[in-house]
């Protein structure tokens, strides 16, 4: 059983912390890879936003695909402008600790992201990750477009009939159109490539997710 004292509901706005106008200080460059975190991003490239749980771990799955350009940790889908990691922790800003994916569609597909998404975690326990409890641990994909949008739903139905068949619940995962994305700090970015024996509590259910999703179908 888990037990927790930090809120499980997500805060209005007017419930949450006011954050700040000057974003925190962050890294300049990506640890694994060298390229700018912020960018400026070449031309072609395209962005994904998911939170699956503890974001360490999370960017992890993401950096290891080929075709990315850039991952970043951070923190959207909530109220609170340019929240600290602190803040985001205690419940009052309705964010989720989220990984920014910046890709190469010709190398990288946007379903081959969502596959990794679906297959990396458990998107049935609504405000935990394991045994990381709280409303920043929540699954959710956040679409930059209508296509996007099609086919994260796409994607969530057919994950959803696979684990049906195979006796787990109702995912719970948010699917929304993106947010301000506000950078986590310097010691969060690559976190596991700094730190590789650093905690990550990730864990998927051995099911696979199809890649090449028909969106033809209702969303």
């Amino acid at each position: 059983m888990f037990f927790s004292n930090k809120p499980l509901e997500l805060p209005s706005a007017d419930q949450s912390l006011p954050g700040r106008e000057t974003p925190i200080s962050t890294a300049d460059t990506h640890f694994v890879n060298g390229n700018p975190l912020k960018g400026p991003f070449g031309q072609g490239l395209e962005h994904a936003l998911f939170g699956l749980g503890c974001f360490w771990g999370a960017e992890r799955k993401f950096w290891l695909m080929d075709g990315l350009h850039v991952t970043a940790v951070g923190y959207s889908g909530g109220h609170t402008a340019n929240p600290t990691y602190e803040e985001v922790c205690s419940g009052r800003t309705a964010h989720n600790e989220v990984v920014q994916v910046v890709f190469d569609p010709k190398t990288v597909s946007y379903d081959m992201l969502l596959a990794t998404f679906w297959e990396s975690h458990d998107p049935t326990q609504g405000m935990r990750q394991g045994n990381d409890v709280g409303t920043q641990y929540r699954s959710g994909i956040y679409v930059y477009d209508d296509n996007q949008m099609k086919r994260a739903c796409a994607s969530r139905n057919q994950f959803q009939e696979r684990l049906t068949a195979r006796g787990f619940g109702d995912i719970t995962t948010e699917i929304l159109k993106a947010g301000p994305f506000y950078y986590a700090e310097d010691y969060h970015q690559q976190y596991l490539a700094k730190k590789p024996g650093g905690y990550c509590g990730l864990g998927g259910l051995g099911v696979s997710c199809p890649v090449g999703i028909d969106v033809d179908g209702d969303t």
